[in-house]
């Protein structure tokens, strides 16, 4: 598509005049040809991210009215490296794994050319077909999410939640952010909201409180960072919002009262000094307590042991499950279901963010969603986003691995394993590509206090917490 043909897209579109729309489009070509050329990958919601490359070595293809082709001038081209959510969006019958090639736009003034050009953009597509629509539907958690055999199980992680339900060979779950932002309140505000679905609560008479997945969106355009109902694990003390949100959001992914259904909802381990206990006393009493006046039979399970139900049935639930989610790493060792060790560290996802934010001057909310979009870890930094996020992830890794190690060496009372036992990770945080790499590269360097039989990735990672709360659900429903 040339620049004329994309003005007069604008003018339809938008119904401009073309004046005004020559001057938008020109202002925003402008804009990231200055972006681009500076090093910075300007992120384009739902669908990727623009960047700088150099041109591809070859030949321009013959046209109408030019059957000749010519050889590519050298220079840049600013291409779209497509997410994976777009890609899956915009071919819904396939699961797809990273992209071979980006789309490329070709957004380039050679030396001869006086004009930007955008041609046809053109995906290449690598990867495997796999996931049939209705296992689609399950890994996207879009259906209804159902308690099938009276259960339920529910994870409230500092950074999502997470419901999962059916039946334990066809599990379904949905998901919300656990966050929230506040807009003025006003008639015609409100309107707009209810209009599109928006899903939000009104503070009083002078505030709106927008929650769930909807702050995100929210905060992604504006810029700005959400609030947090939790932090490290447990119910925000500076977040007065805090337990109305969370009711919102759970209401929201249960729809509806219960009708003494067994419900699990995952809780944090203790910090392995203890602290924090008196927080995670009076962390779950709220929780059971919201859950259970909503008619629901509730009780908490280890978020650790979640993973360990989740992803350890073939080992008789032997084995290390290790939940890395927003506000802390959580990790147990059990033997034959029975818990051995729990704890927690601080560092998890929003340490991350916040100190990528610190270092790059960009706001957490904006960390996240770089990370969230498709983090490599396995190739090295392209940006100084990416810079600050491998170093605070090595960070997180090593003191994840240092204290599991300390922790196992301290145990008292440690069960004599017969063989060697497997460590599973889960947890958004643990989600990129190159995490799994990075932890058994950390343990592989010190002698390890148990023999380790093998070092995996949860089959989703995202929701392995709140399957694993569902099968415990199941058997004790």
């Amino acid at each position: 598509m040339r620049k004329s043909d994309l003005i007069k897209e604008v003018m339809s579109r938008a119904k401009l005049r073309e004046r005004d729309a020559t001057r938008g489009v020109e202002a925003i070509l402008e804009v990231i040809a200055r972006e681009v050329s500076s090093g910075k990958i300007i992120r384009i919601r739902g669908l990727g991210s623009l960047q700088l490359k150099d041109k591809r070595r070859g030949f321009t293809p013959p046209s109408p009215n030019r059957r000749a082709s010519k050889p590519i001038p050298e220079g840049k081209v600013v291409i779209i490296k497509p997410s994976r959510k777009a890609i899956e969006n915009l071919n819904p019958e396939l699961f797809l794994s990273e992209p071979s090639e980006p789309v490329k736009l070709n957004t380039f003034k050679s030396e001869n050319q006086d004009e930007q050009k955008l041609t046809n953009p053109e995906i290449k597509i690598g990867g495997k077909k796999a996931m049939s629509k209705e296992k689609e539907n399950e890994h996207a958690g879009t259906e209804e999410v159902t308690s099938e055999g009276g259960a339920l199980g529910l994870d409230i992680g500092t950074s999502r939640l997470v419901l999962a339900g059916g039946a334990i060979d066809k599990i379904k779950t949905q998901t919300q952010l656990n966050a929230f932002i506040t807009v003025p309140h006003s008639k015609f505000t409100e309107n707009i909201l209810k209009q599109n679905k928006i899903t939000y609560y009104l503070n009083g008479s002078n505030s709106i409180q927008v929650y769930g997945n909807e702050a995100g969106r929210f905060a992604n355009v504006f810029n700005i960072e959400v609030r947090r109902p939790m932090m490290s694990g447990t119910l925000n003390p500076n977040e007065e919002q805090a337990m109305p949100v969370i009711q919102e959001i759970i209401k929201q992914l249960l729809k509806g009262k219960g009708k003494g259904e067994t419900l699990r909802f995952s809780v944090p381990g203790p910090g392995r000094d203890g602290s924090a206990a008196a927080d995670l006393v009076y962390h779950e009493a709220m929780l059971k307590k919201v859950l259970d006046e909503m008619g629901y039979v509730s009780k908490g399970v280890n978020e650790g042991m979640a993973v360990v139900f989740a992803e350890l049935e073939k080992e008789n639930f032997t084995g290390i499950g290790i939940s890395c989610g927003g506000g802390m790493c959580n990790v147990a060792l059990a033997f034959m279901s029975i818990p051995v060790m729990t704890f927690s560290i601080g560092k998890a996802g929003d340490y991350i963010d916040r100190s990528a934010s610190s270092v790059t001057g960009d706001v957490a909310t904006r960390i996240r969603m770089i990370k969230e979009e498709g983090l490599d870890l396995s190739r090295p930094a392209e940006n100084k986003y990416e810079n600050a996020l491998h170093i605070y992830y090595e960070d997180v890794v090593l003191s994840l691995v240092e204290s599991v190690r300390s922790a196992l060496s301290e145990t008292k009372n440690m069960p004599a394993m017969e063989k060697a036992i497997p460590i599973v990770l889960a947890g958004g945080t643990a989600a990129p590509k190159g995490f799994l790499e990075r932890f058994q590269k950390a343990v592989e360097q010190d002698k390890f206090p148990l023999p380790i039989s093998e070092i995996r990735m949860a089959k989703d990672p995202l929701t392995t917490t709140a399957r694993g709360c569902l099968i415990a659900a199941l058997y004790d429903a």
